[in-house]
């Protein structure tokens, strides 16, 4: 159907509901003819222009040069009159690129493009260079000598099943979003979070940097002769690593070009091995064992021949892994890749493939052409010797029973480590084989653990290291990061023994696959909406028997080091975990706590109610948290770590919802969480304070978790406030009593939280705020005994209660949670309630009894007397709120409280004249008794809505908590029972 011409009742003119805005399906369309214009000017002519097409700007954080990043317009923009904001801001952001001095006349030139590379030269080249290393050529045929054909077959195949599966959660996370540099730590942290990965970044650079001896000890193992045989090969291994160090330092194009160079050579070693095996072996090589396929000397060597202490399954297994652990060669450079995303799972996996056939080839066919020993002397034939012969040498002729039962054999595969070389049709190709493998897994070690390391100092999780992230030219490489892995090898390679470094490195590299394939199994159970890996060809459970089996096979090598390696990585994360850094990478531990927090809360809903479980779960009307520190530290002390504490602001006059600034709260949280405070934070915007504690009241919390305590400051200018003010205060507290909640108002005297003050605001705060802190802190001194600081040395201080009412018991159990704190822990708890003059000691026993059935401990229980004629301070309080005071013109009074119900009646006077002289005769008492406590807890009294004015309830609450030096927190619980004496 063409748009043009069909038929509709509604024309675009009606569309426009009057208005002057075009009609548009997103964008620009073809009834906007002044959209362009307007946009391209920075000017929005209507409310459909601001609207857009997906662009891949709005989802990209990086900028390309020479043109201005999009920006996709906000909510706001989208929502708002166009009219309202004269300077809107420009639906296309300009970028830092575009912006110039005024001085410029031409564009900056773009920065040099750094050298990428693709999947067969960055990764599988490279994973193949550093999986056939020293170990291919000094130590396989030795290993098929020990374990026999069979057993190197299984040792390979369970190796490279290691890190194939290894490789395939390598590929999964690298496939499951946009991979920097970083390599494997940048993996793993973005997995896992920055605990597990700054702590197997540490470990996977130093094992890279340790590699790196490795592969030069190996390499030196050759005949050599200068000073002696360990001093020649840290001398030769320590001027190898400096030419490699100047390689990598020359930049990431320098090192590719190498690389490929040693692939050549390995390559033409390997040819030359293979057609070694086929040509007919010569006297001189028969003499040393090598006889080339003989169907025997397979069936012998593919049994195990164990000999010396390292003749077992594991220790040949502990030897020969290390060689397959150079899988993620490709993946650490991930920042000079192409396509991350295609190169690593490509190169990767075509790299375990490969190198897992030519290992397999190799010791099979150097099984099946060499004995296990030979003399390599040229007469020790058969003929010339008398005697026994053993061995299978004697079917071709040879003796080499006298060394072999002396075990003096200088040759054969289990003496003689360069038997590759005898095979090889020309050995010195095998010499130069040997220098390739070992010179390229070296390189390749060295540029891979300052590469790693080098993101991890850029994201600053441990103290110290970021002067060593500092990136040079157009690669970014990091230069200081080689010099200090440079170190690090040289110290190794100072030890000159090969098995004994290869186990140690084993156990660091089975760590990081374990934490690799953890963090691919992981990720796939939070089923996180962001957890879309586009390499499919991995499952979750042969992840997590990947990171079990590394896990087990650390301890069966070597258990020593395994419990070294798990207490670095314990030791490292506990200090991450204790830091808190400040960064948020979207990880699957973040899904992780999603999932079970919501499971657990769901759950809470099959749970019923039960006094013994009773919780104080506080709603604290703190506003903005900072300024109101001394009530959010006092609630944070008995909700921590045991309840839920949600801090409230209601925001008044603000336009909408919307207008809530999300900066704002994050500075709020952290503010939190400085102080080490555990809770929420939550907005409301609302036309008054009252709606919106209303707002809060009803709908804060989440099933079970709901607040069922509502705490607030005393509102100490009550006197000068506004009658609507008091009105709303005293209105929040029926609302909470109406919705069943407790309720507990804190009085506390300005400037008794200064340590806390400072703590949250640092020294600034003290040089702009002197003269009040200077004038709080004389009035302290004044107020002080010598006799509260001698107690509170003494760990004496009292916490006194005043239940006065019984209110289901919230009182008592309030002091019971401080006093299980630190900070309280020593108070003693005072209960004091009031009662009649004849009935005192029988009533005291009753109450003691009940409370000790409550098992709270406290045993100091008082009894006071309710009796005053003190009544002129009340009087003075109330006076302005009387009627008396604002009758006019024979006005009636109750007219007058009728329109005013803030005011007090003569009447209502009368009537709550004993509640009144009660709250009166309170705060004589606690002057008496309680004047040093650390702390004072009073029954709140109710006043009934409706029938009690909000002044003489506010008068009441002043009367009680006047003139007292400790904080005081006045508790009324909601009568419904929060302690028991049951079990049941």
């Amino acid at each position: 159907m063409n748009l043009t011409t069909a038929r509709s009742p509604f024309s675009v003119s009606s569309l426009s509901n009057g208005d002057d805005r075009k009609f548009s399906l997103g964008g620009c369309s073809s009834y906007d003819t002044d959209s362009v214009a307007s946009r391209s000017s920075g000017v929005f002519s209507g409310y459909d222009t601001l609207d857009t097409p997906p662009s891949y700007d709005f989802y990209s954080n990086t900028e390309i040069f020479g043109r201005a990043k999009k920006s996709r317009p906000s909510l706001f923009q989208l929502h708002s009159n166009p009219q309202d904001d004269p300077s809107p801001p420009p639906l296309y952001e300009e970028s830092s690129v575009d912006k110039q001095s005024p001085d410029e006349d031409e564009p900056t030139e773009p920065p040099p493009e750094p050298a990428r590379f693709g999947w067969a030269q960055g990764v599988m080249i490279r994973c193949m260079l550093n999986i056939w290393g020293v170990i291919l050529y000094l130590r396989l045929p030795w290993i098929t000598a020990q374990a026999g054909i069979g057993l190197t077959w299984i040792i390979i195949l369970v190796s490279s099943s290691i890190t194939g599966i290894t490789g395939l959660s390598t590929s999964a996370i690298a496939t499951n979003g946009k991979v920097k540099g970083g390599g494997t730590y940048f993996l793993i942290s973005r997995s896992l979070g920055p605990e597990l990965g700054g702590s197997i970044g540490l470990i996977f650079a130093f094992a890279n940097a340790v590699a790196v001896a490795l592969m030069q000890v190996g390499d030196m193992e050759k005949d050599v002769s200068m000073v002696d045989k360990l001093n020649d090969i840290r001398i030769i291994g320590v001027i190898t690593v400096t030419c490699l160090l100047a390689i990598s330092m020359a930049g990431m194009e320098w090192e590719s070009k190498a690389q490929v160079l040693f692939f050549f050579v390995i390559m033409v070693s390997f040819a030359s091995y293979i057609v070694g095996t086929i040509i007919p072996a010569t006297p001189e090589k028969q003499a040393k064992g090598f006889f080339s396929y003989r169907a025997d000397i397979f069936a012998e060597n593919f049994v195990p021949g164990w000999r010396g202490l390292e003749g077992s399954f594991f220790g040949m297994f502990s030897i020969f892994f290390p060689s397959a652990t150079g899988i993620l060669a490709g993946a650490n450079i991930s920042g000079d890749l192409k396509d991350p995303n295609v190169a690593i799972p490509r190169g990767t996996m075509l790299a375990i493939f490969w190198t897992t056939i030519s290992y397999l080839i190799i010791s099979a066919t150097i099984g099946s052409c060499v004995l296990r020993d030979a003399s390599g002397y040229i007469n020790d034939t058969v003929s010339s010797l008398s005697g026994e012969c053993l061995g299978v040498g004697c079917n071709y002729g040879w003796n080499f029973t006298e060394c072999m039962t002396n075990k003096t054999c200088p040759f054969g595969l289990s003496n003689y480590y360069q038997s590759m070389s005898l095979v090889s049709a020309f050995a010195p190709l095998i010499s130069a084989g040997i220098f390739g493998a070992t010179l390229s897994s070296a390189l390749a070690c060295l540029v891979s653990a300052p590469k790693v390391f080098q993101c991890l100092c850029k994201d600053k999780l441990y103290p110290g290291i970021g002067f060593f992230g500092k990136g040079y030219g157009k690669n970014n490489e990091p230069l200081r990061s080689y010099l200090l892995a440079y170190i690090i090898a040289i110290c190794f390679i100072l030890i000159a023994e090969l098995n004994t470094i290869a186990p140690i490195i084993s156990n660091f590299f089975l760590c990081s696959y374990a934490l690799i394939n953890f963090s691919c199994f992981h990720a796939s159970i939070t089923n996180s909406p962001g957890w879309r890996p586009t390499f499919r060809f991995y499952s979750k459970w042969l992840s997590l028997l990947g990171a079990v089996v590394s896990v087990i096979i650390m301890f069966l090598l070597t258990w020593w080091a395994a419990l070294i390696a798990i207490g670095i990585v314990i030791f490292l994360l506990g200090y991450v975990l204790y830091k808190k850094p400040d960064v948020n990478w979207g990880s699957s531990m973040q899904a992780s706590s999603y999932n079970m927090a919501l499971s657990q809360c769901v759950g809470l809903n099959q749970v019923e109610d039960h006094i013994k479980n009773y919780r104080p779960q506080c709603l604290v009307l703190s506003g903005p948290p900072c300024m109101r520190p001394s009530l959010v530290d006092f609630i944070s002390t008995f909700t921590k770590n045991h309840s839920l504490m949600i801090c409230a602001n209601v925001i008044t006059g603000g336009p909408s919802p919307g207008s809530v600034d999300s900066a704002k709260i994050s500075t709020h949280l952290k503010w939190l969480d400085k102080r080490r405070i555990k809770s929420f934070y939550h907005t409301v915007v609302a036309d008054d304070l009252h709606v919106g504690v209303q707002m809060l009241l009803q709908s804060t919390g989440l099933g079970r978790m709901k607040p069922n305590v509502l705490v607030m400051g005393f509102k100490k200018n009550w006197r000068k406030a506004q009658p609507n003010n008091i009105e709303n205060y005293i209105g929040i507290l029926h609302d909470a009593f109406d919705l069943q909640y407790g309720a507990c108002v804190l009085r506390m005297k300005e400037g008794l939280d200064i340590s806390r003050t400072m703590q949250a605001h640092g020294m600034e705060y003290f040089k702009t705020n002197f003269l009040k802190i200077f004038y709080s802190l004389c009035e302290l001194m004044a107020t002080s005994q010598p006799t509260t600081v001698f107690q509170t040395r003494q760990g004496k201080k009292t916490i006194d209660v005043y239940w006065l009412s019984d209110d289901g018991g919230l009182t008592l159990l309030l002091p019971y949670l401080l006093t299980r704190k630190k900070r309280w822990g020593r108070c003693k708890v005072r209960v004091f309630v009031g009662g009649e003059a004849q009935k005192v000691e029988d009533q005291k026993q009753e109450l003691k009894a009940l409370i000790s059935r409550f098992r709270l401990g406290f045993q100091d229980v008082q009894y006071i007397l309710m009796k005053t004629n003190v009544v002129f301070v009340f009087e003075d309080l109330i006076a302005p709120y009387r009627v008396s005071s604002v009758q006019k013109d024979g006005q009636e009074a109750d007219e007058t409280t009728k329109d005013f119900s803030w005011m007090v009646s003569d009447e209502e006077m009368e009537t709550f004249r004993a509640k009144s002289l009660r709250q009166i005769r309170l705060n004589e008492v606690i002057q008496d008794y309680s004047r040093d406590a650390a702390l004072i807890i009073v029954t709140m009294p109710v006043g009934r809505r409706g029938a009690c004015p909000s002044s003489l309830y506010m008068a009441w609450l002043e009367i009680v908590s006047r003139d007292l030096r400790p904080p005081v927190l006045l508790v009324r619980g909601n009568q419904e029972n929060v302690l028991t004496m049951y079990c049941q």
